[in-house]
């Protein structure tokens, strides 16, 4: 649940970084910390606690520089202190690095690393990034080459972003972990999640997994790990800072169980047609389902609870269907043919063990659709096809307004493939829709 946030533009990084923190904190963490690039050298300040503690802790000497990069740390390698708090550097604070993920071979490199003479300040994987860069930068290579080496050595998950002295630029590497950039009149962002800088841009753009991106005052360029450039285009965030904000609730949980009629209502609008009684998903033609035999739902945490309730629906609107875990998928799944639907069920679309099973069936031949919320992430891109629910961003970790829609998209997605399958609409299709178009009241 670790948050990343960087930034690149005109004027102090220092406000935009700490917001950004703030923005994050509904992710859960122990510990918090910043660094920026002042022209000549990197500054850093971390601790164990709340950002809040981190905030009064520099405002009596705000940290000055319009590059920069923080990080809200949720405990993995080593306890809640603030030797363990990112940033990391290396020793010569050269480097610093925020990551995201789990570095399986971090022992191996530390202890290589370590018979070169490094010396570690942390029990944390992360810190062999910076140490790793350094070494290559004293190998001769420039910053770009140092970078990309070092992630080149890395195993497992990341989202890194790096940022090294004497260069007003950011480069970040995404395996496994989400990543996104925000852009906005020359100031550009670098942050796990969407909220992160949501007031400040909406245009953002979805890392894919072996992206290299180097961010500097002039744009964002994207690249895979060996320098090739790769297209990603830009896409507009349709939510507004008030809906990542807690408003006049007390927590974020409260807010979401109070937007569950909005978000039925933008779950459903468009999508069925009471006076004729037809359900119209428009990315699916008619048909499209017609050749399914069985369907496979796949989910983790609250969405394979809507998962089993999905394959419910369809086995009572006689359509043959399970629901399985998907950190069990990719070792124990049923058969798949040419006639298996796989439907991925993630609200983030960024699950790291419903996008492995998602790959696996896909791999395997089968059709696949995810029903997610948010444009533009990795299901929502590897799948055949999506349906998004359109419940706006979810802060709360516990599920309201997500679940709720994922519940109602589901059923019209069951009752959808069932009519392909049928050649012909549920029979009780007619009751259905007044009583899903009167949900939201």
């Amino acid at each position: 649940m670790c948050g990343i946030i960087g930034r690149v533009g005109d004027g102090n990084a220092f406000e935009s970084l700490l917001t950004g923190l703030e923005n994050l904190e509904y992710r859960g963490y122990d510990s918090a910390g910043i660094a920026v690039q002042n022209g000549s050298g990197i500054n850093v300040e971390k601790r164990s606690g709340k950002v809040d503690e981190l905030r009064e802790s520099i405002d009596d000497t705000p940290l000055e520089g319009s590059v920069g990069i923080g990080h809200t740390r949720w405990s993995t390698h080593g306890p809640p202190t603030d030797e363990n708090a990112h940033p990391h550097t290396d020793e010569t604070k050269d480097v610093a690095v925020v990551h995201n993920g789990i570095i399986e071979n971090y022992a191996e490199l530390k202890s290589e690393l370590a018979d070169y003479g490094h010396e570690f300040t942390s029990d944390t994987d992360t810190e062999v990034i910076p140490h790793l860069i350094q070494f290559y930068l004293d190998e001769g290579m420039d910053n770009e080459a140092a970078f990309r080496r070092a992630i080149d050595e890395l195993e497992g998950s990341y989202a890194v972003t790096a940022m090294l002295s004497g260069e007003h630029v950011l480069y970040a590497a995404r395996q496994g972990s989400p990543l996104v950039v925000g852009m906005e009149d020359g100031e550009y962002f670098l942050a796990s999640d969407v909220p992160a800088f949501l007031e400040y841009t909406d245009s953002v753009v979805y890392l894919e997994d072996g992206d290299v991106v180097i961010v500097d005052d002039d744009g964002v360029e994207f690249t895979d790990l060996d320098g090739n450039p790769v297209v990603r285009e830009p896409e507009t965030v349709e939510w507004d800072p008030e809906q990542a904000g807690k408003g006049e609730y007390d927590h974020f949980m409260l807010k979401e169980i109070h937007e569950q009629p909005t978000a039925l209502s933008q779950a459903l609008e468009g999508r069925i047609d009471t006076q004729n009684g037809r359900i119209a998903l428009a990315d699916f033609e008619p048909g499209t389902f017609a050749d399914v035999d069985s369907v496979q739902f796949i989910a983790c945490g609250t969405s394979y609870h809507a998962a089993l309730y999905g394959s419910l629906a369809l086995k009572q609107a006689g359509v043959e269907s399970t629901a399985l875990l998907a950190n069990e998928y990719s070792v124990s799944a049923p058969p798949i043919d040419d006639d298996t639907l796989v439907v991925a069920v993630t609200q983030s679309g960024e699950t790291a063990d419903t996008l492995n099973a998602l790959r696996h069936a896909e791999a395997e031949g089968a059709m696949t659709v995810t029903v997610t919320n948010v444009v533009g992430s990795t299901a929502a891109r590897e799948a055949d096809e999506a349906l998004f629910i359109r419940a706006g961003p979810e802060i709360g970790v516990a599920a309201t307004k997500t679940f709720s829609s994922q519940a109602v998209m589901l059923t019209l997605l069951g009752q959808r493939i069932a009519a392909d399958r049928h050649g012909e609409p549920p029979a009780d299709l007619d009751t259905l829709l007044p009583e899903l178009a009167a949900m939201p009241d």
